[in-house]
C-alpha cells in the first residue's frame, strides 16, 4: 500500500538527512554512481564507495573526500567488511549492455548479479544499516504498450530480450519485503530508473547501449551511421544525474518496501534519439536503419505517478539538452574540440 507523502519545495529542501552520516556507495564509479557520490558530498555525508574498477580509475572520477575500496561483493566477506559503519548504503552495481549482450551473455549477466545484490542487502540488514537502497530496473516489466505502473510488474513474465537480468532485479526487491515481512527490517527503498543515459556510460560500440552506441559511432566518423532496427521502438530515457539526485530524495522520503519509478514518463522511438543527436551536431551523418537486427521490447514507458505523488518528482532536464550535455562531455574525455563538433 502507497501513503501519499507530498514534499513541499522539492528542488530547493535541505539536505541536513545526509549530514555527517557515513554512506556506502557500492558501484560508485559508475554511470549513476559518480554524480551521486558528488551529490552526497554536497549533502555533507562521508562517502565510502567501492567497486571492481581499478584505484587509478577511481583517482581519475572521484573527488578527494571519498574513501575508496575495491572489492568483489560477489563474495559475502568482501559485503560485510565494506558495510561496516555505514548508516546507509546505494546499491548501484549494475551489469549495462545492449540488446545482442543481453541475448547472447545471459549467465554472464545474471549469476554476478544475483550473488552481489543478494549479498550486499544481507549484509546491510545483519550490519542494520538505517536506510539501503536498491536500483531495480525497467526491463523487470512484462510487456505492455502501456506506461508501466509499479503494481503491474507481476502481471506477466517479462518478455524483452534482456527479461534474464530483468528476473535478477526482481529477486533483489523480493529479498528486501522478504526481510521487511519476517524481520521487520525498514531500511529498504526501491527505484526502478528507465533507459539511463549520461557522462561514464559505456561507450563502447560492441557492448553499449543505444545512445552511447551511437554517439561514439558519430564521434568516430560512421557515415552514414547505421542503427539497428527500424526505428519504430519506443522508449523512456532519464539522464543519470537526474536519477543521483532523485535516488537521494527517495532514500529519505519514499515508504519503505515500495518501488517508485523514475523516467521521463513518455516515450522516444529510437528515431527520434537518433535524430535529436545528430541535430546536436555541426556536420551530422545520414542515418541509415538495419532491420535484420533486433531492436528489443517495441514499447517500454514508465509511469511516474507514483514518484510525483511521493517524492514530488518532475524532470529536471529535457531529451534534447540532457543529449546535448552527454555528447559534450564524451568530447571532452575523447580529446574532441566539440566548439567545431558540436552545433
Amino acid at each position: 500500500m502507497v501513503v501519499r507523502n507530498v514534499i513541499p519545495n522539492l528542488r530547493q529542501y535541505p539536505m541536513s538527512f545526509y549530514q555527517n552520516k557515513s554512506v556506502l556507495v557500492a558501484g560508485g564509479t559508475g554511470m549513476i554512481g559518480i554524480p551521486t557520490v558528488h551529490l552526497l558530498l554536497e549533502a555533507g555525508a562521508k562517502v565510502k564507495v567501492v567497486s571492481m574498477d581499478s584505484k587509478a580509475f577511481a583517482a581519475k572520477v572521484l573527488p578527494k573526500d571519498v574513501v575508496f575500496e575495491r572489492r568483489d561483493l560477489t563474495d559475502m566477506d568482501q559485503c560485510i567488511k565494506a558495510v561496516q559503519g555505514q548508516n546507509y548504503i546505494f546499491n548501484l552495481v549494475g551489469i549495462k549492455g545492449s540488446v545482442g549482450i543481453g541475448q547472447t551473455m545471459v549467465a554472464s549477466y545474471f549469476v554476478p548479479m544475483i550473488r552481489f545484490q543478494t549479498n550486499l542487502m544481507e549484509a546491510a540488514f545483519l550490519n542494520r544499516a538505517e536506510r539501503f537502497l536498491f536500483v531495480g530496473s525497467i526491463c523487470s516489466y512484462p510487456r505492455s504498450a502501456l506506461p508501466k505502473q509499479e503494481d503491474s510488474m507481476w502481471d506477466g513474465m517479462p518478455m524483452q530480450n534482456d527479461r534474464i537480468p530483468g528476473l535478477a532485479k526482481r529477486m533483489g526487491e523480493v529479498q528486501a519485503e522478504a526481510y521487511w515481512l519476517e524481520h521487520q527490517w525498514a531500511a529498504s527503498r526501491i527505484i526502478r530508473p528507465a533507459n539511463v543515459f549520461g557522462p561514464f556510460d559505456d561507450f563502447n560500440p560492441e557492448t553499449a547501449q543505444v545512445i552511447p552506441a551511437l554517439i561514439r559511432r558519430i564521434c568516430d566518423g560512421q557515415n552514414p551511421l547505421v542503427v539497428w532496427g527500424d526505428g519504430s521502438a519506443v522508449r523512456d530515457f532519464i539522464y543519470s544525474e537526474e536519477v543521483a539526485h532523485w535516488l537521494l530524495v527517495a532514500l529519505e522520503y519514499a515508504p519503505p518496501v515500495t518501488p517508485i519509478n523514475i523516467g521521463a514518463g513518455r516515450g522516444i522511438t529510437i528515431r527520434e534519439a537518433a535524430e535529436t543527436i545528430t541535430c546536436c551536431l555541426q556536420r551530422p551523418p545520414q542515418l541509415a536503419w538495419d532491420s535484420s537486427k533486433p531492436s528489443g521490447d517495441p514499447v517500454r514507458i514508465l509511469s511516474t505517478k507514483r514518484a510525483e505523488d511521493l517524492l514530488g518528482f518532475t524532470p529536471r532536464n529535457s531529451f534534447s539538452e540532457a543529449i546535448f550535455k552527454t555528447i559534450n562531455w564524451y568530447c571532452r574525455h575523447s580529446g574532441i574540440d566539440a566548439r567545431t563538433f558540436l552545433k
